[in-house]
């Protein structure tokens, strides 16, 4: 069995539902006082949205850009969500470098004002970024005959 171009949207989508699965389970340990399993749930979710950031980049510097052929009410939902996804995919790089610095220096105040922000934000890219790639890929898949 090999793995080709043909699979990397597929293996993005495995990286960006991890990294919720991570953040999920991040949230819950810090909930439960469990601040070094927290913190090691965090750090997974970082890697894996670091894997996932190289890999997509990589992937679509060889192919470029896949239409979505869907058409009537399922293409605006797909841009509305496009969209959002994009804008956040931008503005979450800082808040998660920052908010992975607090913590991990142990300033704790500082790291939970801006967790408050940064965790539903990053939570929501890695979800949208499996609903991108459902729709886009599964959906209504490139060259598919309709």
């Amino acid at each position: 069995m090999s793995f080709g171009l043909i699979d990397v949207p597929a293996w993005n989508a495995a990286l960006n539902a991890a990294s919720a699965l991570f953040l999920l389970l991040g949230y819950v340990a810090v909930r439960g006082g469990r601040i070094e399993t927290h913190r090691r749930w965090m750090l997974a979710a970082a890697v894996t949205s670091t894997v996932f950031l190289a890999s997509y980049l990589a992937y679509h510097a060889r192919v470029g850009s896949v239409r979505f052929t869907g058409q009537g009410a399922v293409r605006t939902v797909y841009f509305a969500i496009l969209l959002t996804h994009t804008v956040l995919a931008v503005v979450i790089v800082p808040l998660v470098l920052r908010t992975l610095y607090l913590g991990l220096r142990r300033r704790d105040d500082r790291h939970r004002r801006i967790a408050r922000w940064t965790l539903p934000l990053w939570t929501y890219v890695s979800v949208t970024g499996v609903v991108v790639y459902w729709m886009l890929y599964r959906l209504y898949p490139p060259g598919a005959i309709r």
